[in-house]
């Protein structure tokens, strides 16, 4: 078991009947729409499997990917889904080229093993959404990754081989 693993094997657990309880859960926070830095903090294989019968995407294997935005002083997380599937292998590519495994044009034999731990710049977007219960509600999702040489610089930093 690889160390992340076992990290993550030791917080995700079932509780027992008598165990003490303390962990509050992480605060949810939007962050505004913007570019920012982003760590793939955790992966796991899945399976899409469509709920509704117009679906644009078949049954397929899926990345369920945990994606911690921002800086120092102020992060989230976002979970982002990368389907398998022929109509998304732009969005592949696109998330591939902004974690530096793969250059535009090249092709590429996806190194999920390399994925946790990876960095890029990405642009995040705020979601608007009703729940089941009419309330209004607010999320971030990713909407673009960036290539390296392409990302926007963070707001008073500097961007490699820019003068």
């Amino acid at each position: 078991m690889a160390q992340s693993d076992n990290i993550n094997a030791q917080q995700d657990r079932e509780l027992g009947w008598d165990d003490i309880i303390e962990n509050d859960g992480a605060s949810f926070e939007v962050l505004p729409e913007g570019d920012y830095d982003f760590e793939v903090v955790s992966f796991e294989r899945g399976r899409y499997t469509p709920s509704r019968p117009d679906s644009k995407l078949p049954p397929c294997p899926m990345a369920l990917l945990t994606i911690e935005i921002g800086s120092d002083q102020s992060k989230a997380r976002i979970q982002h889904r990368l389907f398998l599937h022929s109509r998304c292998e732009g969005l592949l590519c696109a998330f591939f080229t902004a974690i530096g495994q793969r250059k535009r044009g090249e092709a590429l034999n996806m190194n999920w093993n390399r994925v946790t731990g990876a960095t890029g710049r990405c642009k995040v977007t705020v979601r608007e959404y009703t729940t089941d219960k009419g309330e209004k509600r607010q999320s971030n999702q990713i909407s673009r990754f960036y290539e390296p040489d392409d990302a926007p610089a963070a707001p008073g930093g500097w961007t490699p081989g820019k003068f």
